[in-house]
């Protein structure tokens, strides 16, 4: 089975609420391969779900220094920026969502967690206004689409109170 496969499958039978089985099936292809970015995000990922956080964000740094791409670094940029957050470093986090918002504008998921890291950064109104942004773009329905002119214009509105 290749590398890819195999982190498949140790992912298919993860026990989210028990990772140390996880950790220890990563732990030799991270050995075996470890300048391989998707096997160093995947140890990360799993370490930051147990709880380790500052351990996973190590293995998060160095999947981004070793060249990850497409939907694999969006998910990377977003939980390395969570994971900063977490552990207090909040304006680095603020710099890793901006990159990631300028790699992948059209995500939802990376627009909403640097919503979160907003308020943590005592921004309250890019918060909202950037979850008002996403509303507009992402949310569908006849009431969004009758208002988008003016959630967008208190979006604006908002972030500019500052």
């Amino acid at each position: 089975m290749n590398l890819d496969g195999q982190l498949d499958q140790i992912f298919a039978a993860r026990d989210r609420s028990n990772m140390q089985p996880t950790i220890e099936a990563l732990v030799p292809l991270y050995q075996a391969h470890p300048e391989n970015p998707r096997v160093l995000y995947e140890i990360g990922g799993a370490y930051d779900t147990d709880g380790q956080e500052g351990k996973a964000a190590t293995f998060y740094e160095q999947a981004l220094a070793c060249g990850l791409s497409g939907d694999l670094l969006r998910r990377c940029y977003l939980q390395y920026a969570s994971t900063l957050r977490n552990i207090g470093r909040v304006e680095e986090s603020l710099n890793v969502f901006t990159l990631a918002r300028e790699a992948f504008p059209d995500s939802p998921s990376v627009a909403a967690f640097q919503a979160v890291t907003m308020h943590a950064a005592n921004r309250p109104d890019d918060a909202i206004a950037i979850l008002l942004e996403v509303i507009v773009a992402h949310v569908t329905g006849p009431d969004i689409e009758r208002y988008k002119p003016a959630i967008l214009g208190n979006a604006a509105y908002i972030r500019n109170l500052q």
